[in-house]
């Protein structure tokens, strides 16, 4: 008896050993775009100690023996605890954080980085704040941004203010997968209508002058559209939506992951007819197709294909009798824009070892924009002010672009530094042609009739846009608390112009070559206090060539230089009651040299014209505080002076018909507000998982409508209401339904307003809108 008794002992305790050393494997995602997450800390929950980090698959091995419970954690997302209770396999679903000291961020270097590291003011919205958000327009998700106004000009139509006044200039680099959406020369306010918000992962938002990666155009700020990847396992979501006038829309994503391929196709489809506003109807198709193979787990290929097609009434402005009576009849019905833009990138990168990496990327772009603008149609009068005629134009500009990004990153042992080099070219032919419309008016009652095409070229050329450049940046940590970044990078930019009208019948060569070139330099620190605290400072230099709408335009009355601006600025990070609240604040001065300034006619028509200086200043600051776990608060905002130092504007007497020259040296730049500012109450009970309630506020603060600082506008505060319910469990699980109101006070207000001799003209924002919308959602790890 006494063997077997023995015998039943060791196979006891070999049963124990065996089981301690069971093996748990499981995956870590993205609880809202389900794609793996890489990097993500396996621990045990008591006392902290790590047993595991993801792969590039976001999978995991561990033996737990004698652990009871593990937790997931990941820089930019909430800690999750699973506890053990006899599984062997794990799929684990972390949610994005909005209250988040560490947030991990890819634009300043184009690598995966931690923010604290990075020594810039760069902000991001993250994929939970894109889901509880809903919007149907950007300049929702992006004026929640420090120091960011994204004007709403209708119909996905925009314009910016960032470290600048409202503008409609190339001072801000737009990017998708950190790729420039349209070349430089070739910026339209408007294009960020060129996204599918609906695969939209993350946005990033550098603020201030970027050139030392990034070129031209990243003045008051660069933003960079992160898109979504394939998700682990498979992954599909479908919703519709609409509002109280008549905007409709439908998206629908999915994709999967087997082996060593993954597939994501999202996008959305947007009508609206009869809405608030006359004449502004539209329709858009957008899409993202993406696609990666890991050939092993140091090289991957991803293939990227973006298609947005915009068909669009443009009502035009106000004036001022027809902006307060809310009668928002378009004093016209024909005006129009039409695009078409399409692109496709692949990207081969290869981790050579831990310290070593490098990536090539290839693009191309396809685009057209077709339009009838409302903003160049055009009064003509006598010296006295009396009205004579009306004229305005079609025209089209289109280009198709290839081109190449490389980077390699390159970690040393040496003060432990780190060397990022890069070379970029994009080659652009492009087109423009507009033709001269005569305008029919019923002066009496201030409405275009109609139009009549002349047959007459006012702009016809052909333009070879081809723009190089080469960068590197040096990362040095001499001290652990200390990181030191030096950015230098090289652009030269060629036009080569074809004209196609006729010598004698345009003022320009019919061929002419002009080239621009900079040498941008960039330096900052980070220092880390510890305990949560930090301070950042960085210096940057920013230029802007003139577009290839200014150089060759017939409308064009003077010759524009290229513009630079140097950017100083300093700022700190710290968190306080026990780490729930997360401050971080900036103080700028951006100096410009040439800057390009959009002026009005007394026509109402636009002419862009060089600063001698300009000079922008400001403190940029957000908090964000979590007292308990169901409930958070936001506040972001920024007080700026924006400032004319050299610049005057040539006129004409209207009684004697001889020239004047205005000086506004020291006045404050028109469309400039002063103060901008948004914050956000969010409540998500615990006892009811699943349910979210936010509250909105806008702020925006009186600004001058004219460089004589003679008229103002008084600004506006608008309120906004979400509330949305995801299902997380019972047979509805997946379900999803939100509705939003917008402008819950149904407040009278214009999102920009400018002035003239003849008067006011406002863009009114949309009255109180209701949004409801419904979702269905699946996945599997």
């Amino acid at each position: 008896m006494r063997p077997f008794i023995i015998l039943y002992t060791l196979f006891s305790i070999l049963s124990v050993a065996v089981y301690g050393q069971t093996t748990i494997t499981g995956t870590v995602t993205d609880a809202r775009t389900h794609e793996a997450i890489a990097g993500a800390m396996v621990g045990n929950a008591d006392d902290n100690i790590n047993l595991s980090t993801t792969n590039s698959k976001g999978k995991f091995s561990i033996q737990p023996a004698g652990i009871k419970s593990l937790r997931f954690k990941m820089i930019g997302y909430a800690d999750k605890i699973f506890i053990l209770s006899g599984v062997s396999h794990i799929e684990v679903a972390l949610e994005p954080s909005t209250v988040d000291l560490q947030q991990v961020v890819i634009s300043a270097s184009r690598e995966r980085q931690a923010r604290q590291d990075a020594p810039i003011a760069i902000s991001k919205i993250n994929a939970t704040q894109i889901h509880d958000t809903k919007a149907t327009a950007l300049y929702q998700l992006l004026n929640k941004t420090t120091g960011v106004y994204m004007v709403d000009l209708g119909n996905e139509q925009h314009t910016m203010a960032i470290r600048q006044p409202i503008t409609y200039n190339a001072l801000y680099l737009y990017m998708e997968d950190g790729l420039p959406i349209r070349p430089t020369g070739i910026f339209n306010h408007n294009s960020l209508y060129e996204i599918n918000m609906s695969g939209v992962r993350d946005i990033e938002v550098i603020k201030g002058p970027a050139s030392s990666l990034y070129g031209s155009n990243a003045i008051g700020g660069a933003i960079n559209f992160i898109t979504q990847g394939p998700p682990a396992g498979y992954a599909g979501n479908v919703s519709v939506q609409g509002d109280n006038y008549h905007y409709r829309r439908i998206d629908a994503d999915g994709g999967f992951s087997t082996g060593k391929f993954g597939l994501y196709a999202g996008g959305y489809i947007t009508h609206q007819k009869h809405s608030w506003q006359d004449y502004s109807d539209f329709d858009k198709r957008s899409g993202n197709f993406k696609t990666t193979y890991d050939f092993d787990n140091a090289t991957r290929l991803t293939t990227s294909v973006a298609y947005n097609y915009l068909n669009t009434q443009t009502p035009g402005s106000l004036d001022s009798a027809r902006f307060y009576s809310r009668s928002y009849g378009a004093n016209q019905r024909f005006t129009y824009r039409k695009v078409n833009a399409f692109r496709a990138n692949t990207k081969l990168e290869h981790a050579w070892n831990a310290q070593s990496n490098t990536f090539l990327t290839l693009f191309y772009r396809k685009n057209s924009t077709e339009q009838l603008p409302s903003y160049f149609i055009s009064d003509v009068r006598d010296a006295a002010g009396n009205y004579l005629s009306s004229n305005g134009q079609q025209n089209d500009q289109s280009f198709h672009s290839l081109g190449l990004l490389a980077q390699h990153r390159q970690d040393l042992d040496f003060l432990h530094s780190r060397l990022i080099v890069g070379v970029y070219a994009d080659n652009s032919p492009s087109s423009y042609y507009a033709k001269y419309l005569n305008i029919q008016k019923d002066v009496a009652n201030n409405f275009y009739t109609g139009y009549t095409s002349t047959g007459r070229y006012i702009d016809n050329y052909k333009i070879k846009l081809f723009n190089t450049a080469a960068y590197t940046q040096y990362e040095i940590n001499p001290v652990e608390p200390l990181r030191i970044v030096m950015g230098l990078r090289y652009d030269r930019i060629r036009y080569n112009f074809t004209n196609g009208i006729a010598a004698g019948s345009t003022k320009y060569k019919q061929q002419e070559t002009n080239d621009f070139n900079i040498v941008a330099p960039k330096l900052g620190l980070t220092y880390n206090f510890g305990n949560n605290k930090g301070f950042y400072a960085n210096y940057s230099v920013g230029f802007q060539p003139p577009e290839t709408g200014d150089l060759y335009s017939a409308r064009q009355l003077t010759p524009l230089k290229q513009a630079t601006f140097n950017n100083y600025e300093a700022g700190g990070w710290f968190t306080a009651l026990d780490k729930k609240m997360y401050v971080e604040v900036t103080l700028y001065d951006l100096e410009g040299r040439n800057e390009i300034i959009n002026q009005l006619l007394p026509d109402n028509t636009t002419q862009n014209q060089n600063a001698g200086a300009t000079r922008h200043k400001g403190i940029e600051y957000s908090v964000a505080y979590a007292p308990i776990h169901d409930l958070s608060f936001r506040f972001s905002g920024t007080n700026a002076r924006h400032t004319y130092v050299d610049y005057s504007e040539v006129g004409t007497n209207s009684a004697t018909g001889a020239s004047t020259v205005t000086v506004y040296n020291g006045n404050r730049m028109n469309n400039a507000p002063a103060w901008i500012a948004n914050s956000e109450l969010t409540y998500k009970p615990s006892y009811l998982n699943g349910f979210r309630i936010a509250g909105e506020w806008q702020h925006i603060n009186k600004y001058f409508t004219n460089p004589a600082n003679t008229k103002t506008y008084a600004g506006y505060d608008i309120y906004n209401l979400r509330l949305g319910y995801d299902v997380k469990s019972s047979a509805a699980k997946g379900l999803g339904v939100w509705f939003n109101v917008i402008n819950l006070t149904n407040k009278l207000y214009a999102t920009t307003v400018t002035s003239n001799q003849y008067g006011d003209t406002y863009n009114a924002a949309p009255p109180r809108i209701y949004t409801l919308g419904i979702s269905y959602s699946f996945s599997k790890n």
